[in-house]
């Protein structure tokens, strides 16, 4: 199994459908400087080709009306696949939050009982501190024979 398929991300990667990677791939183009600069460029051409170039016989002519119902389909399908893909990406957020809840739930199990070990290693340490400074019978003997008593 590869690195990215053992990710959460890269699992949700590989279960998308066809129409949902479609999406995404539209999405990612149309929101590129290279979408807006050939989508300029192609505006400009039509224009020019209709105006200039075939001028008497142009197919299209100035005001566009061809051009203008094209861009009004290019709009309602961008608005579609638009909302395609923030639908997709409101379920991703709510998967990863999802995700993010258990792991924040798997670490505050883990840590209680990190806590729980601390706890007990510092009742046992404050029980040898205080078995160390209580005197014994042997401990007083010591003194007094260190004493010269």
């Amino acid at each position: 199994m590869s690195e990215r398929m053992r990710t959460w991300h890269g699992q949700h990667k590989a279960g998308l459908s066809r129409g949902e990677r479609a999406a995404d791939a539209l999405r990612n183009g149309m929101g590129s400087w290279t979408f807006v600069g050939l989508f300029v460029a192609f505006m400009a051409a039509w224009a020019a080709v209709n105006t200039y170039l075939f001028a008497a016989q142009a197919w299209d002519p100035y005001p566009f009306i061809l051009l203008n119902l094209f861009l009004s389909m290019l709009a309602g399908l961008q608005g579609a696949i638009l909302l395609i893909a923030a639908k997709r990406q409101d379920s991703i957020a709510a998967a990863m939050a999802l995700h993010d809840f258990e792991t924040d739930v798997q670490a505050k199990a883990e840590i209680d009982r990190l806590m729980a070990v601390n706890n007990q290693q510092l009742e046992l340490l404050e029980e040898l501190r205080a078995l160390l400074l209580r005197p014994g019978p042997t401990d007083q003997g010591m003194r007094r024979g260190e004493l010269g008593e």
